[in-house]
Formats: structure tokens, C-alpha cells, sequence
């Protein structure tokens, strides 16, 4: 069946009746969603499902970025965030730090101090390095105590009394530590090769303007778990996509992806109440998303729940919610939860956020 694509009318928005508990027992409310996720570009499920059915990863891509091409980007570099810390972060299999020689087989650290970084060996100080110490791996690796081991170098910065630990290291290395973290590696061949280039396109289009660094290692910008995460499976997948990103109308397009759909991606600015509208951000039909265990999915909460869990947007009593605009897809856009002392309108995401739910693919029902 094919998924509404306007906002729907409110006369028949999904509206959650409120009534007193009866004698036959607590009123119950039922919560009934698609989807996992913001629901932006590319399902991860979704991708799953094209694999299995013979899709490559181009024509993966071609569908949940509409109007994109596949280009290369060489040479690229991306700084990650590990850690703040203190004020120390030791760490090994360096060749050269602060400019000095050191060896590999020994533990060093970064020391921050009223006058900047200083590098510190077994003996004590070795050198000042001014706000950064940036210690060269060797062959291409490093071991960050308290963190793993990485590719690349690690950077120690002075940011606000505090060391912002660092991992600066090519593009590619960096994907081939993101793709296990985010897509679980025994999926399709084409499923992680879309994985990494959508990774790493969303490394090059954006950057959260950290204070050295250009993303977080968390869900904040991309899941990086360095060396030790990655696998043979995605390292095969990144190989084999190396250095290609998503572009539209040749320039890197930013490749926002989520778990699953629910059946149909949204426009961004659907989702990401604000944003411009995005020409390859559009809601798409996902079909191949079925395949995913939350490509629908049910709550249930007492009226105490509902109440409590709505504070801070519930005014009085609990008598309903109110769906007054929908995206394409459709996810709530707008909603008015309805109160004895007066009515809130808030966003979908805002919905989301305090009823916990998994999307803002939702719709009400009261049950006895």
C-alpha cells in the first residue's frame, strides 16, 4: 500500500481519547511506530534488505541519496575526538613526539601544565611542546592508554584546562574504524560498501568545529572505535570503495543515515525542524526495510506513565494527543498534547524526546 505523502487532515489525525479509568480496569495506552531513528537518507536495514535481493552498493546509494553520482576524494584527513581528560594521557608505539625522537617501545605522556603540553618519559620531562603535542605512530599505528590502539597520530591539545585527546588519521583508516561500529560486519558485501562511502562522505561534509578536532567518536557525529573494531569484512569494504563519496552536482553531499526506515525515509527538513531543504534528502519508498525487527513496533503505558512522562509539556490532565501535521513519510511533524488546563503544541521530535520512542513514526490508541 502505498504511505500517505501530504499532511493529514486533523479531522482524522490520530487523536488519543482520554476517559477516566473504568470498573473493568486501568485505561492503557497504546503506542504504535515504524522505524528506528531519524529516518533521514539511507536505512541501514533498508540497505541490508537491497543487498540480500542483489543491489549493489551504487545503486544502494543512488536510492536513498536521489540525484547523487559517486566521486573520489584523495588525501583526505579527519581529527577525532577520544577523550578529555584531565590533564595527562600516556601512550606507545610512537616514533616521534613533540618533535623529538622517541622509542616505540617505550610509554610516553603528554603532561599539560600552567605553561602548555610537555612530553614526558620515564625520567621526567623531555620537552615543551606549547598548546599541542602531536605524536607521530609508528608504522602508521599508536596506543593511546586508556583509549586502544589507533592508526594515525595522536594529538594532545590544551582546550580550557583540560587535554583534548585526538586521533588525526587518513579518511579511509578512519572509515575502516566507523563501519563495524556502525553496521553489524556479517551483513552483504554491498550493504557495508555502502556503509563506507556514506561514512565516509559524512566525515568530509561535515565538522562539528571542535576546539583540534573535526568529529566526535560517538553517536554524535559517527561510531569509531579505531584499530581493535575493525574486521576483515568492512576493512575488504573500504578497501574496495576507497576514496569514494556521495555528490551532488559535484559537490560531497552530506550522507545522513539511520537504522531503519519504517517503509519510507522523510525530507530532512521534515525531521530536522530548521534545516534548508536538501534535493537528495527526500522521502523515498523503502520496502526493503521490512527486514529489520523494529520496522514496526508497539508500546503500551499506563495513564501515569503518559503523564509523567510528558512533563514539562502537559498542562493539567492528560486528554489526548492531537497528530495536526505530518511529513511524507509519515512522520510527525507538529502535534498538541491536550491538558484540562490547556492545550501545547510541540514538535515531533520533542514528542519523541519525552515519550521515549524509537521514531516519530507514531500513532496513539486507547485501550481498556
Amino acid at each position: 500500500m502505498r504511505l500517505p505523502r501530504q499532511a493529514i487532515p486533523i479531522a482524522v489525525a490520530a487523536i488519543l481519547a482520554l476517559a477516566p479509568a473504568s470498573a473493568a480496569g486501568e485505561v492503557k495506552f497504546k503506542i504504535d511506530g515504524r522505524g528506528f531513528g531519524h529516518g533521514i537518507g539511507m536505512s541501514q536495514w533498508g540497505a541490508y534488505g537491497l543487498a540480500k535481493d542483489g543491489k549493489g552498493y551504487a545503486k544502494i546509494l543512488a536510492h536513498y541519496y536521489r540525484g547523487t553520482e559517486l566521486g573520489e576524494r584523495r588525501n583526505q584527513s579527519v581529527r577525532v575526538l577520544l577523550d578529555v581528560r584531565g590533564g595527562r594521557v600516556e601512550f606507545g608505539n610512537a616514533r616521534k613526539a613533540c618533535g623529538e625522537r622517541i622509542d616505540p617501545d617505550k610509554t610516553y605522556a603528554a603532561q599539560l601544565n600552567r605553561s602548555g603540553v610537555r612530553l614526558e618519559g620515564a625520567g621526567g620531562p623531555l620537552a615543551a611542546c606549547g598548546d599541542t603535542l602531536t605524536a607521530k605512530g609508528a608504522g602508521g599505528k599508536i596506543r593511546i592508554d586508556g583509549e586502544g590502539n589507533f592508526r594515525g597520530d595522536l594529538v594532545a591539545a590544551s582546550s580550557n584546562g583540560a587535554l583534548n585527546v585526538v586521533n588525526s588519521l587518513g579518511l579511509n583508516a578512519y572509515v575502516a574504524g566507523v563501519v563495524p561500529g556502525e553496521m553489524p560486519t556479517s551483513w552483504p558485501a554491498d550493504a557495508l560498501r555502502a556503509q563506507a562511502v556514506a561514512a565516509r562522505t559524512y566525515a568530509l561534509a561535515t565538522d562539528v568545529g571542535g576546539d583540534g578536532f573535526d568529529q566526535y567518536s560517538d553517536t554524535r557525529s559517527q561510531v569509531y572505535g579505531g584499530l581493535e573494531t575493525e574486521t576483515p569484512t568492512t576493512n575488504r569494504a573500504v578497501e574496495e570503495t576507497a576514496d569514494q563519496v556521495v555528490t551532488y552536482s559535484g559537490e560531497v553531499a552530506v550522507t545522513y543515515y539511520s537504522s531503519t526506515s519504517g517503509g519510507q525515509t522523510e525530507n530532512v527538513e521534515n525531521v530536522f525542524l530548521g534545516a534548508e531543504p536538501k534535493p537528495w534528502l527526500v522521502s523515498v519508498r523503502d520496502p526493503a526495510d521490512a527486514a529489520s525487527p523494529l520496522h514496526r513496533w508497539s508500546e503500551t503505558y499506563t495513564r501515569a506513565e503518559m503523564e509523567d512522562r510528558l512533563s514539562g509539556l502537559l498542562k493539567g490532565k492528560l486528554l489526548g494527543i492531537r497528530v495536526d501535521k505530518t511529513g511524507r513519510s509519515p512522520r510527525i511533524v507538529r502535534a498538541t498534547v491536550l491538558g484540562s488546563g490547556g492545550n501545547k503544541s510541540v514538535s515531533g521530535p520533542e514528542l519523541q524526546g519525552h515519550l521515549g520512542l524509537l521514531s516519530t513514526w507514531a500513532r496513539f490508541k486507547l485501550i481498556r
